[in-house]
């Protein structure tokens, strides 16, 4: 379905962007539900510890899932390249699977749990048993997104916040059951996670089959093969890896901080306030690929915009009694943690600076095919913290968690100086005007 140049205003922009960022949103919510669950468990400190620790290893073969939803909203243009994208995750989740049962079921999950993650015998098959539900939600969420690049692609973004609202409400009811039964296991959190998945699951499905049915047989974009495809997946693959290790190194390094629990605490606070604000934005890089062949400058102009929105949330959060009420009120922080948090909170301001610029870049990334630039960037953000985290940790120790909200901040900074370098070097290989540097946006920018 071959696409016609028309008017973008920035009505149509926002109507694009907002369920989309809405969406993001209510992912948090859906953790809260959780969270809020299992905290009413027997041994609750247990339930919590061993589903996080589950969590965090899932959430690193969902990631290769979510990518998905890139790649299909990038490249596919007709039925045809539809059926090679389905065929091609379907791969991707055989890979996936293979992995995941091996953890579960197998004695390599023992070795990473007991030895990587530090738990006790008891622990670890407590959360196996968590884990093995969780392998199942990685798989609705990768068909979950490979039908929302479908939507994204044909601009019907609001079913993306429907099924997500959905998704809660499925959530939240199975959530009161659980509790009204006083049923309450690690494993019940996983269910809660699995059923909202699917839900969410069979809405994009249901929606994208619709869309799919409309579109050509063939595009003037047609993707060629399944490999075509792989070479645009594959780095955005190993660059999620990257990513997925900063975390736990700045974990690292906090615990080599003057008071370690309070260094800890204070950085997760603040860093889950940070991005409850960021989510909302990062769909920038949909707005790049969606629109920006066919209106440039208006594409500059509003991610400009937009793009400081998050930075001026966060110093409001952070500088204004708002902060400090909702750490209180809202989230129940208080004493000396409340005051380390917001203290993270203010050096977070400078991530929420840099990330929508990130996110625009690497929209421009896929929108010219260059993938693989990501693992040059992102291996350079992992470097740069890693270092910044060693000299802080080493000299200003006494910083505790704020190092953690340095280092991840400086990281995103080299990140972002070294993608925009890229993409405008591109840019000018082509003939093309440079991209907007962060100062302002390029006078030579124009719509095409």
């Amino acid at each position: 379905m071959k696409k016609t140049v028309e008017e973008l205003d920035m009505k149509t922009l926002l109507f694009f962007f907002i369920p989309l960022g809405l969406s993001a949103s209510l992912v948090t919510l859906s953790h809260i539900i959780i969270n809020s669950t299992l905290v009413r468990a027997e041994n609750s400190e247990f339930v919590i510890a061993s589903y996080a620790i589950a969590i965090s290893l899932f959430g690193i073969t969902e990631r290769l899932g979510v990518i998905l939803r890139q790649t299909c909203s990038s490249l596919v243009r007709d039925k045809y390249s539809f059926k090679l994208m389905s065929i091609f995750t379907i791969y991707i989740l055989v890979s996936l699977m293979v992995v995941a049962f091996a953890v579960a079921y197998t004695p390599v999950g023992d070795f990473i749990f007991s030895k990587i993650f530090g738990v006790n015998a008891t622990m670890v098959n407590y959360i196996k048993g968590i884990y093995q539900i969780l392998i199942y939600v990685t798989i609705f969420s990768a068909l979950r997104c490979l039908n929302q690049g479908i939507i994204i692609y044909n601009r019907q973004t609001k079913w993306l916040t429907i099924g997500m609202g959905i998704r809660l409400a499925a959530m939240y009811f199975l959530s009161l059951y659980f509790i009204s039964t006083d049923n309450i296991t690690g494993r019940s959190g996983a269910i809660i996670f699995l059923v909202g998945m699917i839900v969410e699951c069979v809405i994009s499905f249901i929606e994208a089959r619709v869309l799919v049915r409309k579109m050509p047989e063939k595009h003037e974009q047609q993707i060629k093969s399944k490999r075509y495809i792989f070479k645009f997946y594959s780095p955005l693959m190993l660059s999620s890896v990257i990513v997925v290790m900063i975390g736990p190194a700045i974990n690292v390094f906090l615990g080599k901080t003057v008071n370690i629990e309070l260094a800890i605490a204070s950085y997760a606070i603040a860093l889950s306030v940070t991005q409850l604000f960021l989510s909302f934005f990062s769909y920038i890089h949909q707005i790049v690929i969606n629109f920006y062949d066919d209106h440039m400058k208006k594409v500059k102009v509003f991610s400009f915009v937009i793009g400081f929105i998050p930075c001026i949330l966060v110093g409001i959060f952070s500088f204004t009694p708002i902060g400090a009420f909702f750490l209180e009120h809202v989230m129940g922080v208080n004493g000396r943690l409340l005051d380390a948090s917001l203290q993270v909170l203010k050096v977070f301001i400078l991530m929420a600076l840099f990330f929508p610029f990130v996110d625009f870049f690497n929209g421009l990334l896929m929108v010219q095919k260059q993938t693989k630039v990501t693992i040059i960037s992102q291996s350079t953000n992992l470097i740069i913290t890693l270092i910044v985290l060693i000299i802080a940790s080493k000299y200003v120790a006494e910083w505790n968690g704020m190092i953690g909200a340095i280092g991840q901040s400086i990281g995103l900074l080299a990140e972002l100086i070294v993608v925009s370098s890229i993409v405008n070097a591109i840019e000018r290989t082509k003939g093309n005007a440079p991209i907007f540097r962060i100062k302002g946006l390029s006078r030579k920018g124009r719509s095409r």
